[in-house]
Formats: structure tokens, sequence, C-alpha cells
């Protein structure tokens, strides 16, 4: 077990130790329950001693008492012996609450024939603890029998209000509807076990009543959140605010006798009531964000800044599986988690060059819109790669010189990653890490100052990124894939190892599932880790489309407790194992469903022997860690000292990221849209160049720190001919939020930059640039226009569109900057536009015999399209026109190297290596020639 106080590095903000509570009758309580338990435990052996003797007399030991007749003395001593029998029962009942309390492994061992001596145990035991432990929590023994296992749940929406009729319960039974959404609040399992059963954390039966069962849709629940308005639940006997309905019903006639207003689902239901829910949605939605505009103007404040999250009412403790809606901008929570938008990109751009391989001439791939493609805007904004690389490889390099001094990696139960440092809290203190990690606080955390991580070398096959069931085998391995954010400070992100708590994670609060929806996301994308199994219990089946390899979802722990038990491995090997090149799968769980008592108890044994690790919402005893969300946003683990803003993914942006994901798996593309004409292709006065390296010609420098913005405004205004009002302009180049001063003086600069006649502003009070501002890019499109109209002139046209290609499009852009080209068409349409032109060109030197001008079109267009394999397929085709092997035996070679080391992976598309086969048979020889050279 860590320590409970983490170390706290020098010269930096370190969480803050959440202070212990106890009452005064606490105190008391546990005074009273040591003096007992002494008493019992040490008073009555002393008195047994001093006045009846030890518990075996000598007239037991007569083995003449078997056939004599039995005296007073004999039943004395039997008598005493029955009492020192008692005794140490009390005695083991004792030891085995202290040291589950103690030890925190989990619920405590049964003693046979205990019953009532336990419970007193557990009593008194949890009172001593409570008085020296404020972090101790004993269940008591009475609470340890297995709930019995109920019939499957499923839950429904009904508008009709709720009537209950006095019946005798063996011949009704009840059942609810639930109901109708109310502007953005859904209802849920945990609200509606709260309304009928008193009890949000209830909710279980619920699921386990209706699990599986056939709704008035045609669905069935799989997932505790998952419930649709209209669905129909059967409810526990004690339910109240339920219809009551004849015990021996059918369902089919219960659902016919409570129709509700059902998510019908597309194709499905009466579509005047879908149109009717809709309106009422929308003009609900007008009305909330109408009341937020009036509050945000007499608040004064901008309505970018600040978070305005709204908390689904009854979620008290965390046991709530719903993902969370929130009011606030998609930036709040996705650019705030930056590891795990770096993850996130990384697994998008990979999905993306896949798109590209299957792109059709005249079409751009697929881009996200609305939600979606806000969320992207957010991910660029917040990633933190060179944060996620110093953990991939300051980790592996860690454990790779661990394993050649033939040492096992300490425990890592937590990490702090700042702009300046990487600090790893480790236990036990030691002293000596490996170069160029360093000691501080007597060896109890182990730093890798941020300017040596930038430099460390990645020791990993090229293009491995990061996991090896991305395609790719790593020398060495992750020594801690369980490494996730769990929020930020005031001096930078906190990690904690989920396999480092050796027991159960306990998350608790308003917000529990969109905790573990943001643990899930990371811990599936994340590039410091290699093999992984990630469970999902009872929430998140959809993330399977982020995360097919990693992640799955099951509805209950009883579906996957006897596989956990059955794989488990010993935490040194597992370690040793991997840091030594290991083959070993972590794995961890995470369940929005509470367990069982016997789930529990299962789950923390289990825990207590496996490296695995296992999070858990719902009251769980036990709980070495105990994750704390509160109504606050404020995350805090009391075992651990921690207090961060929590890192979380309310319901909003969950499905904007499923909507970007299942965007970028589409295959069908989209068209193209037509350029306006342009009046002349003369010099303008000012040109902006974006296809490669921005350049601005015709102004003047501005002074230092004020070109990069002015830069980017002018951009934006030059690919928005239509005009750009300026509070959209200042959402989009202050995406956090800016303050209306300071933005109309930007503006004001910016103008007086380009000069009166190339800023102008319509009677709307739209922003657009003047026809003396230009970009190369709608140069491009106008010549490529033109040449589809003049055959004559058209290879002429499209090399000319070609010529103005240098480089990827911005290329070199600062960090941070112009991530609102995610939610614009520019980047996949000049990515498109520039392979379809030099695709083109192509064909056209090729049919009139000149194979070295084919070569020098699609070269020009690698330069910006580099992952559309549709370009190299015709490098190839051209190279192959000029009929020397060794030039064509250069391009496989290069693109072969290319697909090896690309940083997202993936190889090659299968139509380039058909290709490369029938050009030239033998490259897969030189190939392996050249990797065993």
């Amino acid at each position: 077990m860590p320590p409970r106080e983490p170390a706290r590095p020098p010269g930096r903000q370190v969480p803050v130790r959440v202070p212990a509570r106890r009452s005064a009758g606490d105190v008391l309580a546990g005074l009273g329950a040591l003096v007992v338990l002494v008493a019992l435990v040490g008073g009555v052996p002393y008195a047994l001693l001093t006045f009846v003797g030890p518990p075996i007399a000598p007239e037991l030991l007569d083995l003449g008492v078997l056939t004599s007749r039995v005296g007073p003395s004999t039943i004395v001593a039997v008598l005493v012996l029955l009492v020192w029998l008692a005794w140490f029962q009390l005695f083991v009942c004792v030891l085995v609450e202290v040291y589950a309390g103690v030890r925190r492994v989990g619920m405590p061992a049964r003693v046979p024939l205990s019953g009532g001596m336990q419970v007193l145990a557990n009593k008194l035991v949890s009172a001593v603890l409570l008085l020296f432990t404020a972090g101790a929590m004993v269940a008591p023994v009475a609470q340890l029998t297995p709930t019995p296992a109920a019939p499957p749940v499923t839950a429904v929406a009904y508008s009709a209000p709720i009537v209950e009729q006095e019946m005798e319960t063996h011949k009704t039974r009840k059942v609810y509807v639930v109901q109708p959404p109310h502007g953005r609040h859904h209802e849920s399992l945990w609200e509606i076990a709260e309304k009928c059963l008193g009890d949000g954390r209830r909710y279980p039966e619920i699921y386990r009543l209706n699990q599986a069962k056939e709704q008035p849709d045609g669905t069935r629940l799989r997932m505790a959140d998952l419930i649709r308005p209209g669905w129909v639940l059967d409810m526990p006997d004690d339910a109240r605010n339920v219809h009551i309905v004849p015990a021996g019903q059918s369902r089919e006639q219960t659902l016919r006798e409570h129709p509700g207003r059902a998510d019908p689902g597309p194709g499905r239901g009466d579509r005047a009531a879908e149109r009717d829910d809709r309106a009422d949605r929308e003009e609900r939605q007008d009305r909330e964000e109408r009341q937020e505009r009036e509050n945000r103007e007499e608040r004064g404040t901008p309505g970018h800044e600040g978070k305005h999250r709204q908390i689904e009412p009854g979620a008290q403790d965390g046991r709530q599986p719903v993902i969370q809606e929130s009011q606030g901008e998609l930036t709040d929570y996705l650019a705030a988690a930056s590891l795990a938008a770096a993850g996130l990109l990384f697994v998008l751009a990979r999905r993306r060059r896949e798109q590209l391989w299957r792109r059709l001439s005249g079409r751009r791939i697929a881009r996200p819109r609305d939600d979606a493609a806000q969320a992207e805007v957010a991910l660029r904004l917040g990633g933190d790669a060179p944060g996620a690389r110093i953990l991939d490889v300051g980790l592996r390099l860690l454990g790779a010189e661990l394993a050649a001094q033939h040492r096992t990696p300490p425990t890592v139960y937590g990490a702090h990653l700042s702009p300046r440092t990487l600090d790893l809290w480790i236990h036990p203190p030691d002293n000596d890490p490996p170069a160029p990690w360093t000691a501080q606080d007597g060896g109890q955390v182990w730093r890798l100052p941020a300017h040596e991580g930038r430099l460390l070398p990645d020791r990993r096959s090229p293009g491995a990124g990061g996991a090896a069931e991305f395609g790719h085998e790593q020398p060495g391995g992750a020594p801690y894939p369980g490494l996730v954010s769990i929020g930020t400070d005031a001096g930078g992100r906190v990690l904690i190892d989920l396999e480092a708590a050796q027991g159960l994670i306990n998350v608790r609060g308003a917000q529990t599932t969109a905790a573990l929806a943001a643990l899930a996301v990371e811990l599936a994308t994340n590039r410091w880790s290699d093999r992984m199994r990630i469970t999902l219990v009872g929430f998140g089946q959809e993330l399977t489309a982020i995360a097919p390899e990693r992640i799955r979802a099951v509805g209950g722990l009883a579906e996957v407790l006897p596989e956990l038990e059955a794989n488990a491995a010993p935490r040194r090997e597992v370690l040793t194992g991997r840091v030594s090149g290991g083959h070993s799968v972590a794995h961890y769980l995470l369940s929005a469903v509470a367990p069982t008592h016997e789930e529990a108890r299962r789950l923390a044994l289990l825990a207590r022997r496996d490296t695995a690790g296992y999070v858990l919402a719902g009251d769980v005893p036990h709980a070495t860690w105990t994750l704390e969300i509160g109504d606050d946003g404020r995350a805090r683990i009391a075992e651990l000292g921690f207090e961060v803003e929590a890192q979380l993914l309310p319901r909003r942006h969950y499905r904007a990221l499923l909507d970007l994901f299942r965007t970028a798996d589409r295959l069908d593309g989209e068209a193209i849209p037509e350029a306006e004409p342009l009046v002349g292709l003369h010099p303008p006065a000012v040109e902006i160049r974006v296809l490669g390296p921005l350049e601005i010609a015709g102004l003047r420098p501005l002074e230092e720190g004020r070109m990069e913005l002015a830069a980017e405004l002018l951009v934006y205004l030059a690919t928005h001919p239509g005009g750009v009002h300026p509070a959209v302009l200042g959402g989009v180049s202050w995406p956090r939020g800016v303050q209306t001063m300071v933005r109309d003086a930007t503006l004001s600069r910016v103008a007086e930059w380009l000069g009166p006649d190339h800023l102008l502003t319509d009677e709307s009070g739209r922003l657009r640039l003047g026809p003396e501002v230009r970009t190369d890019w709608a140069l491009f499109r106008e010549l490529v226009r033109r040449s589809h109209g003049d055959p004559t002139a058209r290879a002429v046209l499209l090399e000319k569109a070609l010529g103005l290609v240098r480089g990827p499009l911005l290329a070199g852009r600062p960090p941070g900057r112009y991530a609102w080209l995610a939610a614009e068409d520019l980047e996949y349409d000049v990515t498109a536009g520039v392979a379809d032109a030099a695709h083109q060109l192509c064909e056209l030197r090729l049919a009139h015999g000149q194979p070295d001008a084919a070569v020098a079109a699609v070269r020009a267009a690698l330069l910006l399209a580099a992952d559309d394999e549709g370009l190299w397929r015709d490098l190839l085709r051209a190279t192959h026109a000029t009929e020397d092997i060794v030039r064509l035996r250069a391009v496989v070679e290069g693109l072969t190297r290319r697909a090896a080391s690309h940083p997202y992976g993936g190889g090659m598309a299968p139509e380039t290596e058909a290709l490369i086969e029938e050009l030239l048979p033998t490259w897969r020889m030189h190939v392996v020639r050249e990797s065993s050279a």
C-alpha cells in the first residue's frame, strides 16, 4: 500500500490534503468501543485464567471420563472449555475485522459459525478505527449477505399523470413509464429510483428487473445509462408513484395499456409526434438560451467565459449512470482534458488517413458538422502532444533502464505533469532512479525535467504510435499503462495509477459517469500503453467506435467476474514482464453499475492479488481509494491528499465525440462545392498565401507578438468572402473568451495595417476584405475551373495551379492557433482539390507521352497532400512509364519506408500494395533484404 501522505515536490503548487472529519459522537463512541474491546479481548482471558484456570482442565484429559459417571467437576470443566471457545471465536472475528479495516482490502472474510459475534466485532472495530483513521470504513457484517438476483430491468417514457391504486401485493405488480425530456434534461434510472424507491442508490434493482426486456419501440435495456422516453419499467414491490397492474398480466398487454410517448428512433413511430417533440424541445432550448443571454448581460460577462454546468437533480452520491448535460462550451471540458485530447487527435488522424486511402476523385472526405466539428476544434485547442510524448517516452525509457539493471519498477501511485517537469510519486522511496530521472523529497518523487524529456529519443519501431494493437511490435514496453488523469491543479495535470490502489477505487458524486467516461476515453487513446483491455459496465457501449481494439462494454458485473478471476496475474510478475518486453495485457474495469455485496466482496479479493485496476460507482465499502466528485466540479481523493478540478466528459461532449468518430469512419465522401469565379487573374494588392507556410505579400510586417493573431484574423476573413460579424470573429480567434474592448482594439489595428480600402464593413456590421485582397487558394481554384473550359490550355493552367503549392496547408502554424479549421471546409477542400488537379495533369501528361512531366505534377501535389494514397499510385504509374526500373524501385522503397515510419502507423493502402505487386513483382524481396541488413 502506498503511504497516505504523498510526497510534495518543492517549488510548485501541490494538491491539497482533504481534512478528515470526526464528530464528538464519533470520538466518544470510539473510546467506548476501545474500552469494550480491551475488556473482551484481554480482560476475559485474564479473568478466566485467574479464577477458573486454563481452557482444558485435568478432568478432561482423563480418558476414564468417557466411561465413568460424570461428576460436577467434569461439567464445570466442559463449561469452562465452551467459554474459552466462545472467547477465541470473538478474538478471531476481531482479528479479521481489524485486518480488513486497517489494510482496506475489501469485504471482511466470513468467520464460520460466527453470526452475531462477527456483527458485534464489526461494530466495535468500526468505531475504534474511526477514532484513529478518518478514512477507515468498515462495512457492517449484517450487510454482507449477497442480494438475491432479481429478473432483468427496462425503462419507458410517459406523459400522463402517474396513478397508484391500493391493491394487495401478491395480486399485483408495479410499473413505471419513463417520462419525456424537459428541455435538455432526460430522466435516468437514478432519478426514477429516488422518486419511486426513496433512494437513488437502489437503481440497480430496477436495472436487474428490466434488463433485456422488450420495450415499446422494439429495443431492449442493455446498459444502465441508456433508457428512453416511453419505456415501461417493472418496479420493486415497495415502489411509489407508479402504475399498478395485475400480477399475471402479460408483458405485451402491459405495454399496450401504458403506451407512453416512446422515442421511435429513425424510420419508426409517429412522425407527427416526433415533430411535435422536436418543436417542443427547440422552444424550450430557445427559451433557455434567451434566459442565459439575459443572465450574462446582467452579470456583464462575455458568453465564452466560465462554465455553465447543469447538474441533474437527484444525483447525490455518484451512482448515477447517466452522462450529465452541460450548458457550457465544448471547450470547457474537451480542451481542458489535454492528454485525452492528444490521444483522441492521434486516433482521429489515423482514421482520416484511412479515409484518404479510399477517397474518390472529385469528392472530399466526410467532415464533421455542428457539435462534432466543435469537439474537434476543442481537441485541437487543448491537445498536449508534447506532454503526452514526455509521458510516453519518459516512462518507457525508465522501464527499459530499470530492466537493464534487473530492478523491478517501483509502485507509482500518482504523477504530476507540468510545463516544467514530470513527477512520479513512488512507493517505497528510492534515491537511485535511472538518469535522466532525479530523486526528490527523500526518494519519494522521481522527476524528469521537461527539457530533458523533449530530448529523449523514441526507441520504439518507427510509426509504432504508442500501441502494439495499432500493428507494431515494440522493444520493451510501457511500465505504467494505468496512469490516467483525474484533473488539474494550479500547476498542471494530476494522474493516478489505477493498478497502484491494489484494491477497489470508488467513484462518487453528482457526475460519476461523466468522470468514468473521461477515464475510459483517455485510457483507450493514450500513447503510454501497449496492449490494453478496458471493460465498461453499464455505460459506454458506443465508445467502442473510438477504440474497438481496447474497449468492450457489458451490461453487468456478473458477465465478467468469472473471466477476471480466471485471468488474475501477480503484480510483480506483470511489472517485470512489461519492462522486459513481455506480452501481458493490462486490464481495467470501469463500472457505472453499483456492485452487489457479493460482487464487491469478490472484486475486493480479486484486486488484492491481481494487477488490474477496478473503478466502481456506488456504495463500495472498503474501497482503497475514494474519488469524490463534488457539485463544484472538484475531485478529491482523501487517501492520497489530491484535490483537483475534475476531468469530466458530460453527455453533450460524449455525444459530440461519438459523432466525430462516426464521421471519420464514413467512406462515401462529399462533393466538393463549386468555387466562385474571380474577375481577373492580375496580381492583387495583398496576397495571402496559405498553400504552404503562411505568407502575406503586399503588407509591411507588424511588430513582434502581434503578427500571429493579425495574420490568423486575416486568413479567416479571406476564406469567408461573404463577411464575418466581429462577434463571430472574436469567438474564432479567442475561443476561450475575450473582452469586447480587446477584440475591437485588435480589429482596429488589423484595419489600420491593411489600409482603408482593404477591410470593409457592410450594413449589417459584417467585416469582409476588399477585392484587392486574395488568397493563393482562390487563384488555384480559378485556374482549375478555367482548365475545365479550355481543353487546349488545360495542361498549362493545371501546371500553373500546382506551381502555387509550396507545402502543407498553413505549414508551421503556431500550436493552438487555427483550431477553427476543424469546423471549416478549407482543409478538406484544399487536400482534395490539389490531389485531383495533380491526378488530372498526370493523366494528361501520360496520354501525351510525357511521363517525366507527369511525375513532376504528382510530386508537386505530394508537398501538400502526402497522405492521399491515390497520389502515390499516380506516382508509381508515372514512374513506371519512364521505363527506368531503378527509379521505380527507388519510389517503391521510399513509399515503403514512409508507410513504416508514418507517425500515425497503418502501413499503406491495399490498393497501393496491389499496384506495386503488378509493377514491381520483386519488391517484397528487396524490402526483406533491406530490413535484414
